[in-house]
């Protein structure tokens, strides 16, 4: 049998991080399987979908790598989707769902009702055969009893979202579907439509729900709710990626740092968890460092420059031999993108706006004659590279009777602004010789 699964979203908002991590559970299991992974907007509802809705998904999938395999042609054959095709749309779908209400109403399983259509549901408990949660007996509740049957057309003649789910399930040939432990709650009503369309239901996998770390469950205002805020926020979609697959599944060998391939290569539905995963931004914090500092130096400046750019720094401005040498002074000190502008924005800065407090600590009266004597040091050096700088600035600072730090700080709070960052000695290299002396020069009109 050929694995086929799907991701069915509705646009209706941001891409909840329990979402992104369906996506991924399904891409997974379709990748381990030799399978087919399969994208579906869920968007009957017309008053709450919007386009914006849909790009968000959409770049959302194809930041974290998750293409999907089929789908219509799409008219931009330049898109950045896989194989340029888009994904199915419900809504393009309707006469597919009218069809088939029309074959549960000649078969007499749904009904008319007060201008809705209903469909009859089975009076006996339902069992499902779930790969995660196990054996689920179904009973009627009380309030069902009275009526089980329940609507798949409503009075204003649109489908459901319990019928055009199992409709496309079936005519897509979905054979598991894994989907959020909140669904199993409709997965009753789920098996009983395919009965009555004459098939077996696909296999059923509910998975665990993101909590937040205190076991509060994760409402879209808490943090780390939304995918986006990690695009926006410089974390690295590998990253992203290794952590969510950790939140519900185990690999069983205490590993956590994982490349793609390896859990794809290990990743199974029995090995997903039973229990509510707790969502641990710190934790995501150290693995995100941990693959910025592994990995490599081409594909830091990619995402380096992709942040400096967003931040509104053109580093097209500069020559590419001075922008790789500025980026590679922030390795290892960054824990995510997004820090790099404040961080390293001097580097791609005509003027250099400085801390005002630290200003009035270090640009100070009694300052100005040592600071001038370190610019003519530093004019009159031959070679004007990091261990050079080192060396003069410290006898520089023993001939005028002070440590190093008196000296220190004025310099690299003259040349960046800030009072921390990359090493001083390295970035007054990358900054060139013209650039130190007219940044001292700046300062030193101030002191």
């Amino acid at each position: 049998m050929s694995i086929r699964v799907r991701f069915a979203p509705s646009p209706t908002g941001f891409l909840h991080i329990g979402g992104a991590r369906t996506a991924l559970f399904n891409w997974l299991y379709a990748r381990h399987t030799g399978g087919k992974f399969i994208l579906r907007i869920e968007d009957t509802d017309a008053a709450r979908n919007t386009q914006q809705a849909v790009d968000v998904i959409l770049n959302g999938l194809r930041w974290m790598g998750l293409h999907w395999d089929e789908g219509p042609l799409t008219s931009d054959a330049t898109g950045p989707c896989k194989g340029d095709r888009g994904p199915y749309y419900q809504s393009q779908r309707r006469e597919r769902y009218e069809q088939r209400v029309e074959a549960l109403l000649s078969h007499g399983a749904a009904y008319e009702h007060e201008g809705a259509i209903k469909f009859r549901m089975q009076r006996e408990p339902v069992l499902i055969h779930d790969l995660v949660v196990g054996e689920v007996r179904r009973e009627l509740t009380d309030r069902e009893q009275q009526d089980p049957d329940f609507v798949i057309v409503r009075s204003d003649g649109q489908p459901v979202f319990h019928l055009v789910n199992v409709v496309d399930d079936l005519e897509m040939g979905i054979t598991h579907v894994i989907r959020g432990e909140d669904h199993l709650s409709n997965t009753a009503k789920h098996i009983c439509l395919f009965k009555a369309f004459g098939v077996h239901p696909p296999k059923y996998a509910h998975i665990p729900l993101i909590l937040n770390h205190d076991g509060s469950k994760m409402s879209k205002r808490d943090t780390g709710a939304s995918l986006t805020s990690y695009t926006e926020e410089g974390y690295v979609p590998e990253a992203v990626l290794n952590y969510l697959c950790l939140l519900g599944w185990s690999p069983k060998n205490n590993r956590e740092i994982m490349s793609l391939q390896e859990i794809v290569e290990l990743f199974d539905l029995p090995n997903v968890l039973r229990h509510n995963a707790r969502f641990d931004m710190e934790k995501l914090k150290w693995m995100n460092y941990e693959y910025t500092r592994q990995m490599s130096a081409d594909r830091f400046h990619e995402l380096a420059v992709h942040t400096f750019a967003r931040a509104g720094f053109d580093t097209n401005r500069f020559p590419l031999d001075y922008v790789k040498k500025a980026i590679d002074t922030c390795r290892d000190k960054i824990k995510l993108f997004s820090d790099l502008p404040g961080y390293a924005g001097f580097y791609f800065s005509d003027e250099v706006q400085c801390d005002p407090e630290a200003a009035a600590k270090d640009f100070v009266a009694e300052n100005k004659p040592r600071v001038t004597r370190l610019r003519e040091v530093f004019a009159g050096l031959g070679d004007f590279n990091a261990a050079e700088l080192e060396r003069a600035l410290k006898e520089t600072a023993a001939t005028l009777g002070v440590k190093a730090g008196v000296l220190v700080h004025p310099v690299r709070l003259a040349c960046t602004g800030k009072t921390a960052g990359p090493s001083l000695y390295h970035l007054l290299e990358v900054l060139g010789r013209e650039k130190v002396l007219d940044r001292l020069d700046k300062a030193l009109q101030r002191m």
